[in-house]
């Protein structure tokens, strides 16, 4: 059987693997890391001395064994922890110290690898879960008040262009909508931020075939359209199908940065496993 073919009995419609990557050509820096060090729960550095830069145009995939410091890098460039020390700079302004909320009108959006835990409220909406990181501009409040109408269409017009399945539409308790609509509903909410650095920690985890593939497309698609893409993946065939550059951390440390087409699979799992001769 063909992956096409199992592909096809899983989700029940045919399935296009040919992302069709066109080659991309980097503009200017949109965020850059130096010397990042970021302390974990228990007090020890998680993350070490991490430096690297994301251009406009560029998929910058962090490559690595599941505990290694991903999550707390992509925790502290988003503004849900402090590093100990290091800079962190978007579009040349520093934004180490800024809480979550001037970051995302700075331009940062942050697709989390808990989607229940960090990036929805489980008992709220879709439609709440959608706005809530613009709840508190035009058109979803007016004079301090809430509007429900400007909450309903904007949450109509997500669904349709990002294809999420619910039950009552906008209204839908979005705990009872499946994993896959849940984490559509995040990539739909933080694409539509029009943000110049998107961060996708661990994007596609637990999801079906189909909407793996509808990530990878939109992924894509926010490259093709100049943003500056922060990749975190435990999958090596998606850190290679989609990554323009790929840093491989071991340790909490980059052990390397090079262009994605210099790696192969065995080289990329040795320097993984912290191996670099």
């Amino acid at each position: 059987m063909s992956t096409e073919e199992m592909a096809y009995l899983m989700v029940g419609r045919e399935m296009d693997f040919n992302l069709n990557k066109a080659k991309s050509n980097f503009g200017d820096v949109v965020l850059d890391v130096q010397g990042l060090y970021v302390q974990n729960e228990n007090k020890f550095n998680a993350v070490k001395n991490v430096s690297f830069q994301v251009r406009r145009g560029e998929i910058f995939a962090v490559a690595g064994v599941s505990g290694n410091g991903q999550t707390e890098l992509a925790h502290a460039i988003a503004g849900l922890m402090m590093p100990s020390s290091g800079t962190i700079r978007l579009k040349g302004e520093d934004i180490t110290d800024e809480p979550i909320r001037k970051r995302t009108e700075a331009g940062v959006s942050y697709i989390p690898e808990d989607r229940q835990k960090y990036g929805l409220v489980l008992d709220y909406k879709l439609q709440e879960n959608l706005a809530i990181k613009t709840y508190h501009t035009e058109p979803f409040s007016k004079r301090g008040l809430l509007r429900q109408e400007g909450f309903r269409a904007y949450a109509e017009k997500l669904i349709e262009e990002y294809d999420i399945r619910s039950g009552q539409g906008s209204g839908t308790l979005t705990r009872s909508m499946s994993g896959g609509n849940q984490q559509k509903t995040i990539v739909a909410r933080e694409i539509s931020l029009d943000s110049d650095l998107m961060i996708f920690m661990q994007p596609t985890r637990g999801l079906d075939i189909g909407a793996i593939d509808n990530i990878h497309r939109n992924i894509l698609r926010e490259r093709g359209n100049g943003r500056a893409v922060l990749l975190i993946s435990l999958e090596l065939d998606e850190v290679m199908l989609l990554a323009d550059t790929i840093g491989v951390i071991y340790n909490g440390e980059l052990l390397k940065i090079a262009n994605a087409q210099s790696f192969t699979e065995y080289e990329l799992g040795k320097y993984m496993m912290g191996v670099t001769e």
